[in-house]
């Protein structure tokens, strides 16, 4: 097997552990590490939450004085700073490991090429680019965070074939099935906030949380900010979204009401200043919007998302029920065209996950 097969080899490990911290770690990235030494593996380790120790540490405490002379796999440049932990660079030093080979480089100010050069310039031989793609996957909030000073924004719909959210009455439970609906949970618990406007909360009640998550102990998952869109501070105390406060934000008028619950306010201000305040405050990277036809387009219109995850339920509301969009668009000049990036069953339903094609 030649080095480049074997580097991938190691590195799709590396990539399957950091997967095990998708839920847990925000808002640090998810990493894994594989340490190799004569094409065994003598350690391997993910971050599995802030605060503690990075893959990197967990990997060369496996492999102890065997790394050696070995080889370090990891998703993700090794950190140069010190932080609530110290730099994963040095400790790559430290134990003398021959070779590291990295998947991405890591944009963050603090990082961006500043471990690389300390693994070099202590004669470790370094390689990057390795499944890169794949490896930034895991982190495309992060790293966009850290590159643009703006999150990465996920918009949600479940929709008829016909387009349709709704019937005009407003009745919407339930289009998608409940594998749909389940499916929907891992988006949010992904995500470091999922906003929503008020009209959906006094529509549907809804908590926006992750309450069930297949094979995972919910004690672990770092549960997403709930930003509610109020401007006109019409949330009422008897929501239940109001039953988890401290992980509440709500944009509007301030009501000491919601100051004593301990919500989080935030002043009125636009789309695209809110998704910066949240990023620079709140260290919240990836947004997940569930939310009406008025505010999904205006997300949408603003140009303000990265990527549509759309269900598409196998019924028809017909003309009248509620359009999942209200863009105005008078000529096909204007129209917003998309990418498939994955098409997926679930249940009854598809789900397709669509980029912004570049303009």
């Amino acid at each position: 097997m030649s080095n480049y097969s074997l580097d991938e080899r190691y590195m799709q490990q590396a990539i399957g552990l950091a997967k095990q911290g998708c839920y847990s770690t925000k808002p640090n990235p998810n990493v894994g590490c594989v340490i190799v030494k004569d094409e065994q593996v003598i350690g391997q380790g993910f971050h599995p939450r802030a605060g503690q120790p990075h893959a990197e540490v967990f990997a060369l405490r496996q492999a102890a004085e065997q790394a050696q002379g070995a080889t370090a796999y990891v998703t993700l440049e090794p950190c140069a700073h010190y932080g609530r932990t110290p730099p994963c660079a040095e400790a790559l030093v430290k134990a003398q490991v021959k070779r590291v080979v990295i998947a991405c480089l890591d944009p963050n100010p603090l990082v961006a090429g500043k471990g690389i050069e300390i693994l070099k310039a202590a004669g470790i031989e370094v390689e990057s680019g390795i499944c890169d793609l794949e490896a930034a996957a895991l982190n495309k909030g992060f790293l966009k965070a850290m590159a643009t000073q703006m999150p990465y924004v996920r918009l949600k719909v479940a929709a008829s074939l016909d387009g349709r959210t709704a019937m005009a009455s407003g009745e919407s439970k339930w289009i998608t099935g409940s594998a749909a609906r389940q499916d929907v949970q891992h988006w949010r618990a992904i995500s470091s906030a999922v906003i929503t406007g008020i009209g959906t909360v006094l529509a549907d009640d809804c908590q926006l949380n992750v309450r069930e998550l297949a094979n995972v102990d919910l004690s672990t998952v770092v549960q997403p900010k709930r930003v509610v869109l109020d401007r006109q501070g019409r949330l009422p105390l008897t929501a239940k979204i109001l039953q988890q406060p401290e992980t509440l934000m709500v944009m509007g008028p301030f009501r000491q009401e919601l100051a004593d619950l301990g919500v989080v306010q935030i002043e009125v201000q636009p789309l695209d200043q809110l998704l910066k305040q949240l990023r620079r405050d709140h260290q919240i990277y990836d947004v997940l919007v569930e939310a009406g036809a008025t505010l999904a387009s205006a997300f949408i219109q603003q140009h303000l998302v990265d990527e549509y995850i759309h269900y598409i339920a196998p019924t028809l509301l017909g003309h009248s029920a509620r359009a999942m969009f209200q863009v105005d668009l008078q000529s096909l000049n204007q129209q917003y065209r998309l990418h498939i990036q994955e098409i997926a069953q679930v249940g009854d339903d598809i789900r397709l996950n669509l980029t912004p094609l570049q303009e």
